[in-house]
């Protein structure tokens, strides 16, 4: 179970900017949509997102610069929509487990949603962690307010672990940087030959280690 994926997540963003993009061909505006932002993090990886251009985006897509137009009229619309993207999927993952009463059963069914997701939507998450300086100042304070908003939600539940040792934000403030390491130092990872599953088992581990005891 996953809001976005690496198919809806394409038809998430036509209806979310339908105002904007003015292709109105659904199949061709989802294949293009998807060609442009997988040039964008490759790029972006390359040589930085600060330093591509439009143009740049243009070679990589076969778009030309009109038919970019119809999607996107500058980078700060490109990183705009990528931070929404991982604020919507981040916001979205909790409502599926509201559910769960035991506070450590939620907590394990959200750290390890967080690192599917993420692991799924890897490299948005990347570049927002990454590249977040390059958006525009409300931006940033958005996804600032999206980060502390997950680790309330996280340290509402560790608060009501019986018998806490420690705040619950900076607990919570832990297990984020956990899984924040998951998905941006992927080469770690596979070095070791470690997988999504292996990895969420362990912090699972770690957290019910500490908080149960």
């Amino acid at each position: 179970m996953t809001p976005l994926d690496g198919v809806n997540i394409w038809a998430y963003l036509l209806d979310r900017y339908a105002d904007r993009i003015t292709v109105k061909r659904r199949k061709p505006a989802l294949e293009n949509l998807e060609k442009i932002f997988n040039a964008t993090f490759k790029l972006a990886n390359a040589v930085g997102f600060r330093a591509m251009n439009l143009r740049d985006l243009c070679g990589e897509t076969g778009l030309s610069m009109g038919g970019l137009y119809g999607y996107i009229r500058s980078k700060d619309q490109l990183a705009e929509m990528i931070e929404d993207v991982v604020r919507h999927a981040t916001h979205e993952v909790p409502k599926m487990f509201a559910a769960v009463a035991d506070p450590l059963d939620r907590l394990e069914a959200l750290i390890r949603a967080s690192i599917y997701v993420s692991e799924i939507l890897q490299p948005w998450f990347y570049f927002v962690f990454m590249d977040s300086r390059v958006l525009q100042a409300e931006q940033r304070g958005t996804a600032k307010e999206s980060e502390l908003h997950v680790q309330a939600l996280f340290a509402e539940l560790i608060a009501q672990v019986p018998g806490l040792r420690g705040s619950p934000d900076l607990i919570a403030a832990h297990i984020l940087a956990t899984f924040q390491d998951w998905y941006v130092k992927r080469w770690k990872y596979r070095a070791a030959d470690i997988g999504p599953d292996r990895f969420a088992d362990s912090a699972v581990q770690m957290m019910r280690g500490y908080l149960a005891a």
